[in-house]
């Protein structure tokens, strides 16, 4: 639209909301401003944006879509977002002379390396003649002696120098739409924002040493320098002059304060109406709380709304039993004012069941809420309550400690690993305003997974500031200091979303011990972020996965990003951990923020970082609003739990510079213990009773051993069978992050040490409370986590492969005519499934019951072979015993007499073939026969010291051609006297 046609509609739609942005306007009398060789209203065809001053001086898109384009009122708006650029046709400036006028309308809240535009070309570095002579304007500069400021200079090489000249720091934009005019008239460069003059300087170099030689004067939205970012903003009108304008017309040149405050207004109205709905459709259909953000482009914002019992100030939506028109006001800080009318949709019953999502098929307790988002109440039924316990209607919250949100519902009981998965209906009754709804879920309760010895351990941990991604390592072997990088030390996880960084991985198994999750802090101070701006504008989100083998990583919630689990008010989520609650059936996720008295972060007191947490059974749904769990009035964070006994012990990290109230030393640990793990802990307090809150045990657990500061504490009980534990395998390795040091240094202590620390006789002060040397632990492991695995999950993530199938034995031995196969995994663990039973033209499958199954043979089968059939999971390998002969190789039989009043039993057994070990086996005793050549016979004679005895069985064992082979045979009843 033409310049003309913008003026009049704007100042129609913004009479009565005229502000000022900055510096009163000049009015533009005295002097009218020539025509421009060149002037871009933001009008666009395809790929080309047009010159409406006549000229047909158009410019060429590069980067651009039709979307990058909004109507702002009466005004087109081009929306850089450092994805695109225009390319100025030769013309507009000359270069005859040294004055030309260059006006570019603008706003934008990215401080950064980069060009509003330049007359000029050639792409290099900084003094290379690579890179072109120009004159540019920076509308924002990230550069600190210009921090946030307007940046303008010209550049001509001149022997070894860059032969930059910078106008003085003059200050920023206006709140709004701002208009930068930069005027050259000879050697003197003067810029002006919104008609006044904000900076000038002199210089002694000629345009015609700038313009290009070639078709293109410059850019809009590039810089010359490699390495800067495209612009970042919003622009609305551009205008070329090859002369000098005045100061009056600059003034009279540029779109009027109503334009600009129209285009500011409905720029800011578009901006903030997404922003304003959250995750609300559009605004006549509003169901959930509003954001109202404390600013927009710079300014300053505050609302109001017509009716606050339905939609609060601060944007919390109260559903009501019918529709509600609402008018949410926002008041700008230059006095415009934005009204937007909402609709907030009735709250229904039906909704509250809508936004139930249960899995399918689950290994975990369900998330069976019982209160609706909407203020539905939601009672459970299960179709069977031993596999899913529905809501229990007398459930009463505990005196100690967070409450069960899910009432007793929702608890599973998997059927037995190799009985399979089982059904269940699942109903849903929500009431809300007096009206209920039902729905039914069908769900498979997964049967239990496969359990082994654990033989080895795994870590996941980063590396430092510069590299923000998820290593892994593993031990060699079932001891804990024989850490080896896996993944040929490449990063498992690497992030690209969010913030871009992940930090302090730890690692859990699941409560049902058959999968793994892993939770990260989603943060990336390589990338830029200061540690000030990462604790007070942070990431709300943690990032969630799962495995089966600790090297294929899926995300919990099936998209690649993390989960937001903290409130608005937080300033960071950092140090995320897990402990399962055996109380309320779930797992406790915790971690450390700041809080602020609001969303806008506007306050700068009692921001010391607190502990938080949330539940969760599925790591897909969390309980919200987080609950403030560790708040003493000093800064906590990393906590680590591990449950000894009916205890759970809690190391944390003081993050005070020095003593926090009775802990002794800051940045460093100390160690508390609960029996409930939820209680909230106000105090730090050596008398605190455990039974229901938290009791310090001791405190400044490492500085003084490693010489160092300390976070990021992990405890880990070793395995059976690990050299480094205790003869009664009650041995813990402690560890601490030295994050000026190296990292994860050792303690080797038990869980008797670490249950009877107390005031009086603290475990940091015993003489074997001492740091192991180092060695033996992953390469440079910072915050991360230790883990114990089984040997099939040691194999996988040394092989960096998914799981292989365990090898697998099966033996036979038979007992007259009964065979039994017993089937052993390789790693000791579990073994499901079948063995089926052949010879000859038979053969029958019998299902492993504790890893053995028997059949009875047919008379006419002579040789006997069993083969265990694996199972569905394949998780262990098929196997076939040797073949045995059911021709046994001898015989026993049992006779009686009489000596001195008592009966003798005596046992005959005759050798058909070479036997070895021969083993009789009475209730009077056993005797071992050795071998017997065949055709040989051999007895054993029992004394029973009694009058008389009862018939009964006696059994010979013995090895017939390497198998091993029992018979039994029958005892008779005998009396002596």
């Amino acid at each position: 639209m033409s310049q003309v046609h913008r003026r009049a509609l704007a100042a129609t739609i913004a009479a009565a909301t005229l502000a000022t942005f900055g510096a009163v306007q000049p009015t533009a009398v005295a002097d009218e401003a020539p025509a421009p060789t060149a002037h871009y209203d933001m009008s666009h065809t395809g790929s080309t944006l047009l010159d409406v001053s006549g000229n047909a001086r158009h410019a060429s898109l590069t980067g651009f879509t039709d979307a990058s384009f909004v109507a702002a009122g009466a005004d087109d708006v081009l929306r850089f977002r450092n994805d695109g650029y225009a390319t100025l046709p030769k013309g507009l400036v000359t270069g005859t002379d040294n004055d030309f006028a260059v006006e570019f309308t603008v706003t934008t809240q990215t401080a950064a390396n980069q060009f509003g535009w330049v007359i000029g070309d050639g792409v290099g570095a900084w003094n290379t003649t690579a890179l072109g002579n120009h004159v540019f304007v920076n509308p924002r500069t990230g550069e600190s002696a210009y921090s946030n400021q307007v940046l303008s200079g010209i550049r001509v090489k001149t022997g070894t120098g860059n032969g930059e000249v910078r106008l003085p720091a003059g200050g920023g934009l206006n709140p709004g739409m701002t208009t930068l005019t930069l005027v050259g008239e000879g050697n003197r460069l003067t810029l002006y924002r919104d008609g006044a003059q904000i900076s000038t300087n002199t210089h002694t170099y000629s345009m015609a040493s700038i313009i290009p030689a070639g078709d293109r004067l410059g850019y809009l939205g590039r810089s010359l320098y490699t390495g800067d970012a495209l612009l970042t903003g919003d622009v609305t009108d551009v205008k070329f002059w090859d002369q000098a304008l005045t100061a009056e017309q600059v003034g009279a040149a540029m779109p009027t304060g109503q334009e600009k405050a129209a285009a500011t207004e409905a720029l800011v109205r578009l901006d903030l109406e997404p922003r304003m709905l959250g995750s609300n459709p559009s605004l006549d259909e509003v169901r959930t709380d509003l954001s109202f953000p404390a600013s927009i482009s710079g300014i300053g914002v505050t609302w109001t709304t017509s009716n606050p019992a339905v939609v609060s100030a601060t944007g919390t939506v109260s559903r009501q039993a019918a529709d509600t028109a609402v008018t949410v006001t926002a008041t700008l800080s230059n006095g415009t004012v934005v009204p937007f009318e909402v609709v907030v949709k009735a709250s229904s019953a039906i909704d509250d069941l809508d936004s139930i999502a249960l899995l399918s098929r689950t290994t975990e307790n369900l998330p069976l809420i019982t209160a609706g988002a909407t203020g539905a109440t939601i009672v459970w039924t299960s179709s069977d309550e031993i596999l899913v316990t529905g809501t229990d209607p007398d459930y009463a919250a505990p005196a100690a400690g967070g409450s069960d949100p899910f009432r007793g519902g929702g608890i599973i009981t998997r059927p037995a690993y190799g009985s399979g998965d089982a059904q269940v209906s699942l109903t849903a009754t929500a009431t809300l305003h007096g009206v209920s709804e039902q729905r039914t879920f069908e769900v498979t309760i997964a049967e239990q997974g496969r359990s082994a010895p654990d033989a080895g351990y795994a870590a996941a941990y980063f590396k430092s500031d510069s590299d923000e991604k998820i290593y892994q390592a593993a031990t060699t072997g079932n001891d804990f200091f024989t850490f080896q990088s896996v993944n040929g030390g490449r990063p498992v996880i690497a992030s690209t979303v969010d913030a871009k960084g992940l930090r302090d991985p730890y690692i859990l198994r699941s409560a049902q011990g058959d999968k793994y999750y892993m939770v990260a802090t989603d943060l990336c101070i390589g990338c830029g972020t200061g540690w000030g701006p990462a604790q007070s504008a942070g990431s709300l989100k943690i990032h969630v996965w799962e495995s089966a083998d600790l090297v294929n990583w899926t995300r919990t919630n099936g998209e690649d990003a993390g989960i937001t689990v903290n409130q608005p008010e937080a300033g960071m989520t950092w140090a995320p951990e897990v402990y399962w609650d055996d109380d309320l059936q779930s797992y406790v996720v915790f971690f450390s923020s700041r809080l602020y008295s609001d969303a806008s972060h506007s306050n700068s007191d009692n921001l010391y970082a607190r502990v938080f947490y949330v539940l969760t059974r599925d790591f897909r749904t969390f309980t919200y609003p987080p609950v403030k769990w560790q708040d003493t009035g000093y800064a906590r964070i990393d906590s680590t739990i591990q449950k000894i006994g009916d205890y759970y012990y809690r190391f944390t990290k003081n993050e005070e510079s020095g003593a926090a109230g009775i802990l002794e030393a800051g940045k460093d640990i100390f160690l508390e213990r609960s029996k409930v793990l939820t209680s909230v802990t106000t105090q730090s307090n050596w008398n605190a009773d455990p039974e229901s809150t938290w009791q310090l045990t001791d405190t400044r657990m490492t500085s003084l051993e490693t010489g160092q500061s300390g976070e990021g504490p992990q405890i880990v009980k070793l395995n059976e069978g690990d050299p480094n534990n205790d003869v009664g395998n009650d041995g813990y390795v402690f560890l601490v992050d030295n994050y000026a040091a190296g990292g994860y240094r050792a303690f080797v202590t038990s869980g008797d040490e670490i249950a009877s620390s107390s005031q009086a006789d603290r475990l940091s002060k015993r003489a074997d409370w001492n740091v192991r040397p180092v060695g033996g632990l992953p390469s440079s492991p910072r915050h991360g986590a230790f883990v114990s695995v089984s040997q099939a999950v040691l194999d996988a993530m040394h092989s960096w492969t998914a799981l292989s199938a365990v090898d697998s034995s099966t033996t036979l031995s038979i007992d007259g005519r009964t065979a039994t196969a017993t089937v052993i995994a390789e790693d000791e663990g579990d073994v499901v499934g079948t063995v089926t039973f052949s010879g000859g033209d038979w053969s029958e499958t019998v299902a492993l019951v504790d890893g053995a199954a028997s059949v009875e043979v047919p008379s006419g089968v002579a040789d006997l072979v069993a083969s265990y059939d694996g199972y569905s999971d394949g998780l262990v390998s098929p196997s076939t015993s040797e073949t045995l002969s059911l021709q046994v190789g001898f015989t026993a039989q049992v006779a009686t007499r009489c000596v001195a009043g008592k009966v003798v039993q005596v046992v005959t057994v005759k050798a058909e073939k070479p036997l070895t070990g021969a083993t009789v086996t009475s209730a009077y005793g056993s005797k071992s026969l050795g071998g017997l050549v065949e055709g040989r016979s051999g007895s054993a004679a029992f004394s029973t010291r009694l009058a008389a005895i009862p018939a009964g069985q006696v059994g010979v064992t013995a090895t017939v051609g390497g198998i091993d082979v029992t018979v039994s045979a029958g005892s008779p009843a005998a009396t002596c006297g």
